[in-house]
């Protein structure tokens, strides 16, 4: 079953376009965007036939979504909470604020929350060393960047995404 080729025909079409033939590979990233922009991550399904696409191997492009944070090969939350704890944000209280953030959740880094909206990660180097603690959250179809963050900013990021979420459920968004 080829369900990308199905519904985003014209979309992987204006992806390819972007390439010279013998450079297809090169569409890997953009094709797995648009893959996970359904289903919040990227199914065994789809990699196949993204490899079939650019006729590259199957774990060449499990290989991709391995490596970057930016994919999921199994589901999330609706919203991904992206904390940095390399060294330097780790030197400026990431990791503590991790374990806050975590706690205050309910979950575990990796889990999703009871209401299935978020997932929390632990990721290295998201650019803003100098701005710790610093989380990042992807989820409808964007990703926003929090710097400076306390326990209490974060937290109110999350009510007001959560909030987004059931307004959008009730139909009043």
């Amino acid at each position: 079953m080829n369900t990308l080729r199905a519904k985003y025909a014209d979309e992987i079409e204006a992806i390819l376009a972007k390439y010279p033939p013998e450079h297809k590979r090169s569409a890997v990233m953009p094709l797995l965007y648009l893959a996970q922009r359904e289903e919040g991550y990227v199914t065994a399904q789809a990699m196949a036939e993204i490899a079939e696409i650019l006729e590259i191997s199957i774990t060449d492009v499990a290989s991709v979504v391995g490596f970057y944070s930016l994919y999921y090969d199994q589901p999330h939350g609706r919203y991904h909470i992206q904390v940095c704890t390399d060294l330097p944000c780790a030197l400026r209280g990431a990791e503590d604020f991790l374990k806050a953030l975590c706690q205050a959740l309910g979950i575990g880094v990796g889990q999703v929350t009871p209401d299935g909206l978020f997932t929390v990660e632990e990721v290295k180097c998201i650019g803003a060393c100098h701005r710790a603690p610093v989380f990042q959250v992807q989820g409808d179809g964007e990703i926003v960047f929090h710097e400076n963050q306390t326990l209490e900013t974060a937290l109110a990021v999350i009510e007001a995404l959560r909030q987004k979420a059931h307004q959008e459920k009730e139909g009043t968004a």
